[in-house]
């Protein structure tokens, strides 16, 4: 019996997850020997050898002078570019859009800010290719955060930003572009940034807690980010305060009155005046010579704690992020929320603040589009 021919594509495929599993092992170590790159693949030095050349030749490998060697010749040392591998992190907010052109370092070599006037889509890919210019070979991805719920590329819950419901946003600029685009929440994104490069580098299972004008929650577990059947897990600021509360106009019960707004309006309040730009921050200053004021503090706190809480109760992430206006406690306060959390929490759980503040996004968009530049190397969704 005859066996029948290898299949081209399947020839194409399996040198394309070499390639890959190549860039990813230099992207990891960033300055390694040709030796190291061979026990890092697992591939053959006959294999090796031609994908290097070609990486070389893309500009994802630069020949660097002979490293240390305890024994022998000095070996060769390959390092590799971030500069080969492009991303667009694109961030819509009420009335503006931001896009950033970040190496895979994250790295940002190129930026625009613009209130959002016109269609959406037309905005990001007429911004991408004129912030990367000559470099578009080099774009692997673009990600697109929306405050709102994201689900195949579609998003709801977002009217802040003009979105029309359901919108395919993702498939439209991925058809123009011509790359992989992730489009999801913004929360989710920023969690992925502190878990990439932040305050959760150094654990798989975390909770961002996102506190501004509504109240969000982006979740990683085993090390990944965690979206739900429809894309809304995590939105915690629905979360009702009473019996049969619901949402208006796309805010939830629990936003509502714990959120950045209402924390605001509470301090105009309390101490009369322009509105804060950091009511937070105001609260806890005021709170030290204001009694009303402490007391209300304490009310946000027990509010937060209880959310912390109830999310506890459910996937135990063992580390808690507070971002956005949460950050801005002092650390009495923040002694005093881990303390309530701790009270009631059935597991160990710690409450920390996130520390990229507005390069979270960035962080998470570079680490979700690299991941979908590779997809083919990877598990579906894995990113």
């Amino acid at each position: 019996m005859v066996n029948p021919p290898t299949s081209p594509v399947s020839r194409e495929r399996s040198k394309e997850i070499k390639r890959l599993s190549v860039i990813s092992a230099a992207r990891q170590a960033r300055v390694l020997s040709r030796a190291e790159l061979t026990e890092l693949t697992g591939l053959s030095p006959a294999t090796l050898t031609p994908l290097v050349r070609a990486l070389i030749a893309e500009g994802y490998l630069i020949e660097r002078g002979p490293g240390a060697s305890r024994t022998g010749r000095p070996r060769a040392m390959l390092e590799f570019n971030p500069g080969a591998e492009l991303v667009a992190a694109v961030s819509l907010e009420p009335s503006r859009i931001s896009c950033e052109i970040a190496d895979s370092d994250g790295t940002v070599i190129a930026h625009r800010n613009a209130r959002l006037h016109t269609d959406i889509v037309e905005t990001i890919c007429r911004f991408v290719p004129e912030l990367v210019g000559e470099a578009m070979s080099a774009l692997r991805g673009v990600a697109i955060a929306v405050p709102g719920v994201s689900s195949g590329g579609a998003v709801r819950l977002a009217p802040s930003v003009g979105v029309i419901e359901g919108q395919p946003i993702g498939d439209s600029v991925q058809a123009i572009l011509g790359v992989p685009v992730v489009v999801d929440n913004d929360v989710n994104l920023m969690a992925a940034g502190e878990h990439a490069a932040g305050a959760g580098n150094d654990v798989t299972d975390l909770l961002l807690l996102h506190v501004a004008d509504g109240i969000g929650a982006g979740l990683i577990l085993d090390g990944r980010v965690r979206r739900g059947a429809a894309g809304a897990a995590g939105e915690v600021g629905f979360l009702p305060l009473e019996p049969g509360d619901q949402g208006h106009d796309g805010v939830g019960p629990f936003e509502a009155r714990w959120s950045e707004n209402a924390i605001a309006e509470r301090v105009v309040a309390l101490r009369p005046g322009r509105r804060p730009t950091a009511p937070v921050r105001e609260l806890v200053e005021l709170s030290r010579t204001d009694d009303e004021a402490a007391g209300y503090l304490r009310e946000v706190l027990g509010a937060w704690a209880r959310l912390i809480v109830s999310c506890v109760c459910v996937v135990d992430p063992g580390r808690v992020l507070l971002s956005g206006a949460a950050a801005d406690l002092d650390d009495a306060a923040l002694d005093l929320l881990q303390s309530l959390v701790s009270l009631a929490a059935p597991a160990a759980t710690e409450v920390r603040r996130a520390v990229l503040g507005d390069r979270a996004v960035l962080h998470g968009a570079v680490s979700y589009a690299l991941a979908a530049a590779t997809a083919p190397a990877v598990a579906a969704g894995s990113f």
